[in-house]
């Protein structure tokens, strides 16, 4: 952990403040997974964490943005109330075997794309924002269909089309808007902040 933190920010960054920074969004991911509506006609649930997961990626860059969904994940496991209510499945383990796995297991993956992206400087704009943040939402969306087409439970019995009519059809509108509106926050955090500030960048 100690090489992740002291590769994943500008110098001037310390260690606690990237530390705190990492934390606090895994805290977030945990709080949007309590914003969450049940569908009747899928098993996964309407949430904000995508939308939290991204930026995470975006604002924290890409070691940090995997770190912070590391430790979210971990939390789960350990049986701490972090995933979103389920009338079937209990907080803990089970549920990373349960049909919101693949979505809860891309979100290390989606944030850690989202932030090589941003560190390449499409989070200076908003068309790019956005653009880095629909790579790191399909991530969230291939992992979470194919779980579903494959190894949720019943995936014996649910081909990829049906997959795909309860784990993508009825969200990606609605995620395509929060993405949407996420990602004007770099832009305009950069703009407020100046050309001065910079962040370290990956080269091409």
């Amino acid at each position: 952990m100690d090489a992740v933190l002291a590769s994943s920010g500008a110098d001037a960054i310390s260690t606690p403040l990237k530390l705190a920074a990492t934390l606090f969004m895994m805290v977030l991911t945990a709080a949007a997974a309590q914003i969450s509506v049940p569908l009747p006609f899928t098993p996964v649930p309407f949430t904000f964490q995508p939308m939290v997961v991204l930026l995470g990626g975006v604002v924290l860059g890409p070691e940090l943005g995997l770190l912070s969904q590391v430790l979210y994940l971990a939390a789960g496991l350990a049986g701490l109330p972090v995933f979103a209510a389920s009338p079937t499945l209990p907080q803990g383990p089970a549920r990373l075997l349960g049909p919101t796995a693949g979505y809860l297991l891309s979100y290390p993956f989606a944030a850690w794309v989202a932030g090589v992206l941003a560190r390449r400087g499409l989070d200076r704009r908003y068309l790019t924002s956005v653009a880095a943040m629909a790579a790191g939402l399909a991530v969230v969306f291939t992992c979470g269909v194919l779980w579903l087409a494959l190894f949720a439970p019943g995936a014996d019995t649910r081909s990829f089309a049906s997959a795909m009519a309860v784990g993508f059809y009825p969200f990606v509108i609605a995620d395509v808007i929060k993405l949407c509106l996420a990602a004007a926050i770099m832009p305009a955090a950069w703009k407020f902040l100046g050309s001065d500030a910079v962040k370290p960048r990956q080269s091409p």
